[in-house]
Order: structure tokens, then sequence, then C-alpha cells
């Protein structure tokens, strides 16, 4: 009996429990054979050691006395952060399984039920239970995990008070002999944080040159080196010849050039700086002291790295073709060796600041070596600055007007000097960490805007090549979406506009949430804080729902377009409907359609209709003082569609306008003239003035009128019996109703008589009376009858 229940447990789990929950096949039948045994799981001394790592990290933080002490710390709160999420994703799976083992074995029986067996209520209790621990640990997780995220929005706090304190905290100018005195002649306390510093140092050498791993320390190091030469310009070297063979002649080949200089020795340098800190912690792990210093040292490395790696794609000094944006070969080879030498002394000088900050050297010194560091730094600038004017005024007296440089480059230029300015008033003045901040700042905004430049570049040239009806791609698409080559042409303008307008954002994003030293962790986390902040939320709009709407509504649109060409060239065309009624019918399926496709896109992104309270009054108030026009016309184009008073095809005239309606769009009405020209008619003009629809009947006839006037000697009886002979002799004129003639007037200058016909269909009526006239006119000429002639004017 027992081994039957087993089964028939093992067999309602396999089939039921993956479809009910969500977890594998394998993973119910593992949990089955296992019975009560206790499942892998969070302990209480990993919550408690996740809890002292907390207390640790928040004890360290309180203790930051400066803004750069407090970037390590953000950092290991982040991995902190990473580090419950991974706890808390191996728990969902283990909580699902208990609750389908639990869902069943089913509740516990109710009084006066016959009683179940011992073994099955021992199996409920112990699967209650460890799923009331699996439950425990989860909730104490979210707790700390919540704990670490105020933690972090307590760390912005802090950094920005601690900025704000250094940015306004007066010194000693420059030009005090004071302010160079901690540097010339360090106290007694700075040497021995410093022998300190390097005693770590001496130790962790010592530890990784003992023998025995001498060989592994000098193979890595040397790795590490040839990685950050030969290797960068190897690993270029290639991206560049597959670049050239591979990319497509064309923008998109240039700026594929220019990003992948700048991604090898990013990368080259990161691989290298990852086998210099193994060869260092492969044994054992660094000091506090050394590991904050490794940390901000790799930041220095990437920056400087950066700023090198981005000049020479910018540049192309050796292949001035591959240049993307538009700099003077002689300006640029004055700019390529201020790159270096700036990003050399950033990283010998900052490093040593750095050297002071974790050694927690005196505040003086630590302000005289950030003074230095702004000094040099800004001379490097100012003298690329000055050698940069010089080139374009030479090139502006060689070649005159065409040497002009363009509104954005002297924009850069003046904000560039301006920053020099202020720094430079700064240092003079005692405000070193203010003169510090405007250059970082400065590099910062360097860096940023030329990386994204770049890759607004590389977006919109792959947007061309993509849609270009001259390569593979484009015809694919083309030939997939039945679209024209305009229709591509305008979908790749789209396309790069939109994506160069979210990179702009993420451009100005970045500029105020990073600057020198802030990692790639840090700046994803504050760009995914601003995008996914308190205003997404409300709209419960998630950024991994956007690639959802976008599918939604691409496919919304290519459907709506197949089912209207195949309701307009295949069903409509056989049914016994008119032209007019196919034609509203078309319109009035694809008006729907879109704002289907519209409220699905919606949908998909997590809109909450009850969070759009506030779209819908912004939307009432306009309707009230500026759409009012174009809600009336929409609705009145409904009314057209649906009603039907007028139709495409019909021969319409309202407001001194006549013609074929040609189509009814939403908002208007295209009516064709007789010279074929195109009169766009406002819907509701057709709903509320009068109008005459020629053909609404479907067997309106025209009516071919002239009026003519003959002198009072002619005979009336012949004039008439002419008029009429040639009215029923006209092959377009109708036998019924018969022409007839009607004595219409009499006066001094003659006689006016006015011969009528009707024809099949009012759109003939202008061809048959030009024939008509011609021919009596030339009757009457053969009969020696005259018109009468006009009375002189007086």
């Amino acid at each position: 009996m027992r081994n039957a229940l087993k089964s028939l447990l093992f067999v309602a789990l396999v089939l039921f429990g993956p479809m009910a929950v969500g977890v594998s096949a394998e993973d119910v039948a593992q949990a089955a054979d296992a019975g009560a045994a206790p499942l892998p799981g969070v302990t209480a001394e990993d919550l408690q050691a996740l809890q002292q790592r907390l207390d640790g990290l928040k004890q360290e933080i309180s203790s930051a006395s400066n803004y750069n002490q407090l970037e390590a710390p953000q950092d290991r709160v982040q991995d902190y952060i990473l580090d419950i999420d991974r706890l808390s994703a191996a728990l969902l799976p283990q909580q699902a399984q208990l609750t389908v083992q639990l869902g069943v074995l089913g509740a516990t029986p109710a009084e006066g039920v016959a009683p179940e067996q011992a073994d099955i209520a021992a199996q409920r209790a112990t699967l209650t239970a460890q799923k009331a621990k699996v439950d425990t640990a989860l909730k104490n997780l979210a707790t700390l995990k919540q704990s670490a995220t105020d933690l972090i929005n307590q760390i912005a706090g802090i950094r920005r008070n601690l900025l704000e304190s250094e940015l306004t905290l007066g010194t000693l100018s420059i030009l005090n002999p004071d302010f160079w005195a901690p540097m010339l002649e360090p106290s007694a306390d700075d040497r021995q944080r410093l022998g300190e510093f390097i005693a770590q140092v001496k130790e962790t050498g010592a530890e990784v040159w003992k023998p025995g791993q001498r060989f592994y320390t000098c193979v890595l190091v040397l790795l590490a080196l040839l990685f950050w030469t030969l290797g960068r310009r190897l690993a270029e070297r290639q991206m560049t010849q597959f670049c050239i063979h591979r990319m497509p002649e064309g923008r998109l080949r240039r700026s594929s050039l220019a990003c992948a200089s700048a991604i090898a020795t990013l990368f080259t340098t990161g691989v290298a700086l990852q086998l210099l800190y193994y060869a260092c912690t492969r044994n054992e792990p660094l000091t506090p002291m050394l590991a904050s210093f490794s940390t901000e040292f790799e930041k220095t490395v990437y920056a400087c790295v950066m700023i090198t790696g981005l000049s020479r794609a910018l540049l192309s000094t050796e292949h001035p073709s591959w240049r993307l944006p538009d700099i003077a070969d002689p300006v640029a080879s004055a700019l390529k060796p201020f790159a270096r030498l700036l990003a050399g002394t950033l990283l010998a000088l900052v490093t040593l600041s750095q050297l002071c900050t974790a050694a927690g050297m005196s505040s003086q010194l630590v302000m005289g070596i950030r003074g230095v560091v702004a000094l040099l730094v800004m001379a490097i600038i100012v003298t690329m600055l000055v050698r940069t004017g010089q080139v374009r005024n030479a090139l502006m007296a060689a070649n005159g007007p065409s040497a002009e440089i363009s509104t954005l480059a002297g924009v850069v230029y003046a904000v560039a000097c301006l920053s020099m300015v202020v720094s430079l008033i700064a240092l003079l003045t005692g405000y070193v960490s203010l003169a510090r901040f405007v250059i970082y700042e400065l590099l910062w905004s360097y860096i940023v805007l030329t990386g994204f430049y770049l890759l607004m570049q590389l977006f919109k040239d792959g947007c061309e090549f993509l849609f270009s009806p001259r390569h593979a791609s484009g015809k694919a698409l083309k030939h997939l979406l039945g679209m024209s080559d305009r229709r591509l042409d305008q979908l790749s303008i789209l396309l790069a506009g939109f994506g160069r307008a979210a990179l702009l954002l993420l451009t100005v994003i970045t500029l105020f949430v990073g600057g020198i030293g802030t990692t790639l962790g840090q700046l994803i986390s504050n760009v995914v804080a601003i995008l996914g902040g308190a205003g997404l939320r409300k709209l419960n709009i998630v950024p991994g729902h956007l690639l959802n709407a976008v599918l939604a509504l691409m496919i919304g649109i290519y459907l709506i377009r197949a089912l209207r060409r195949w309701l307009d060239n295949e069903f409509l065309p056989k049914t016994d409907m008119d032209p007019g009624m196919c034609a509203s019918l078309s319109t009035l399926f694809s008006n729907i359609g879109y704002a289907f496709v519209i409220l699905l896109t919606l949908s998909s992104l997590g809109v909450q209709w009850t969070n759009l309270a506030w779209i819908v009054s912004a939307l009432s108030v306009g309707i009230g003082f500026g759409l009012q026009e174009i809600v009336k016309n929409f609705v009145s184009g409904l009314i057209l569609l649906t009603e039907r008073p007028v139709k495409v095809g019909d021969l319409i005239s309202i407001s001194g306008v006549e013609g074929d309606i040609r189509r009814i769009n939403v908002r208007a009405t295209e009516i064709q003239l007789s010279d074929r020209s195109i009169v766009i008619v406002p819907n509701s003009q057709l709903i509320s003035q009068n109008l005459r629809n020629v053909t609404l009947g479907g067997s309106a006839q025209g009516v071919a009128t002239l009026e003519l006037m003959f002198p009072l000697d002619i005979d009336p009886e012949q004039v008439k019996n002419l008029l009429l002979d040639t009215y029923r002799e006209h092959e377009t004129l109708l036998e019924k109703p018969a022409p007839f003639v009607r004595f219409s007037k009499l006066s001094p200058d003659g006689i006016t008589l006015t011969v009528t016909g009707y024809v099949a269909s009012p759109r003939i009526v202008g061809t048959t009376k030009s024939d008509l006239l011609f021919e009596i006119l030339k009757r009457l000429g053969a009969e020696g009858i005259e018109l009468a002639k006009p009375p002189p004017s007086a």
C-alpha cells in the first residue's frame, strides 16, 4: 500500500506539478524519491553571516571621512545585493517544489472523516516544516536586500554632502609656501603611514615571490605586459582587418573601425589588469589598505585608457580617411600627443593621491597632491588649447572662409577655456577640491561625449546599411514586409532617429550620474535608478517590457497591412459590393486595427489604465482648447464610413467645389476635380453643410443644356428643328426623356432659345455639350443663320 501511494504521488507530481508552478519534471521526481529528506537551502549561519557583512559595511560607511572613501563600499553593497539575489533565486524552485508536494497530499482531513495513514501525515508535517523554513529564509533575505538598498540611497546622500563640503572647503593658495610644505617635508605621522603601506606592499611582494611561486609570478606579469602592449596592437590589427574585409564599404566601415579601436584598447587593458591582480592575490588576499588602493587604481587605469583609446579612434591620424568627425589633418596631428601625455600624468599623479588616501595620510598632504594634480593637468589642457588655437588660426589664414570651424567645435573650445579659468581662480584662492572637481568633470565629459558619439554614429550607419535596398538585409526586409525603397528609407531614418535620441538621453544622464572613478556597475545602477524611477513605476512600465511592446507594435502593423492588402486585392473584389463600399470597409478596418494595435502595445508595455487619469484629463483640456476640430473631423469620418451619405467614386458638389471623391480618410476627404487636382475637405463639412451628391441614386442622368441668342428676323421653326435634329442625332443623347427646345426670352437684341437633352451620366455632360455646340455652329453656318451680336457697350 505504501509503495502504491508513493507511485501515485510520483505520477501526480510528474504530470501536474510542472504545469502548476513551472518546475521541471526531473526536480519533482527527485523530490518524490527523496521523500522527507531535507532540502538544501540557506542556513541560520548563512543569514547571520550576511547580517554581519551588512553591519560591517554600515560601520565602514559611517567612518568614511571623504568623498572618495565611499566609492569602494558602494561597490561592495552592490555585490552584497547580487549575492542575496542569487540565494533567493536558488530558494524559489525549492519553494515551488514544496508547494506542489503539499498540494498533492492535500489538507489535513477534518474531524469525523476517516483518518489518513500515519506515513502521509508525517510526510505532510515534514514538508510543511521545510516550506516554513524556506519561506522564512526568503523573507529574511528580502529584508536584508531592502536594508542594503536603503544603504545605497544613504551612501548617495552622504557622498553628496561630503562632496559639497569638499568643494566649499577653503585651504591655502598654491602661491602660499605653506601649501607645499606637507609635500616637501612630510610629518612623522605621514611618514609612518607611508611606511606601513610600503611594508604591506613588501609583504605581498614577498608572498608572490617566495620559492615555488616566482616562475608563475613572472609568467603572469609578463603576460599582463604583453597584453597591455603587443596584445593591444594585435587585437586592434585583427579587428581592423575584420572590419575592412567583413564590413561594407562606406560610413559603417568607418564607424566600425573607430569603435573597434576603442574596444580593443579597453579589452586588452582589462585582461592585463586581471592578470596582475591574480598574480598578487592568487595565494593570499590583499590587506584592506591595499584592496582599497587596488580598486581605485583600477578605476584610474580605465579612465586613462578610455582617454587614449577614444582619442586615437576619433583623431585617426594614421588613416585620415577613417576619421569620423570633421577635423582637419593639421588639427588632428596637433592634438595627437596630448592624449597620451594627459593619460600618463593622470595615471602617475592620481595614483599617488590614491596612495595617500588609502594610507590615511593627513588632509594637508592629500590636498597638496590634489593641487599638484589639478595644476599639472590644467597646464596640459591649456597648452593643448593654445596649440589647437594656433593651428586653427593658421588654417583660416591659409584657406580663408573655407576653414571656418563648426558651431559645436567652438562651443567645446569655449567651455574648455572657461573651465580652465575657473580652475585657475580656484587654485589661486585656495579652493583646491573645487579646481580638481572642475578638471575631473571636464575629463569625464570628454569620455562620455566621445564614447556616445561613436555609438550614435555606429547605430546610424548600421540602420542605413540594414535597411538599404542595395544590400541583402534591405532586400530581405523589402520582400518580407512588402515595402518600397522609399518606405525602407523612411524606416531607416525613423529608427536611427529614435536610437540616437535614446543614446542622447543616456549621454545626458551619464554626464550627471557618473564621474572620474565611477565603475561600470555604479554607472549602470545609477542610470537604471533614474530610468526606472517613480514616474515609470506609477505607470507600471518595466524596462524589460519595452522589447515586447516594440515587437507587438511591429507585428501588429505588419498584420494590418497584410490583411488590408488581402481585403483590397482578393476578398472584396469578389463580392457584389460596389468599389466605394469596398474602399469604405477597407479604411474602417484599418482604423479599428490600428486602434487595437495601440491598445495591445500599451498593454505589452505594462501600462495600467487606472493610472492614466492624468493623460485623460490633459487630453480633455486639449480637446476643449485646440483638438476639438480634429476630434470632430474624426467622428465625422466614422459617420461617413458607416452611414455612407457619400462614398468613394461619388460625384459631389460642395461650397463651389465639384468633383469625384477619391478617398475618405480619418480626418479629411480627398476630392478630385476635372483637371486632376485634389481638394482636401474636412469631414465635418461633408456632414454639417449642404452637399449635392450627383451620383447617390445610382441612376442619375446628366443634363446637357445650351442657351443661344438669335436675331429677330430668323425663322424660329427652322432653328428649332435644326437644334432638335442635332440633339437627336448625337450618339450620347438619350431618346427618353426626349430633347426639347424652349423659347426662353424675347428682347430687342434678339430671340433666346434653350435646347435641353439628357445623357447617361453627369460625368459626360461637359464633353457632350462641347460636341453639340461644335455641331450646331457648323449647321447654322451651312444654313446661313447667324447668332445675335451683343449690343455695343456705351
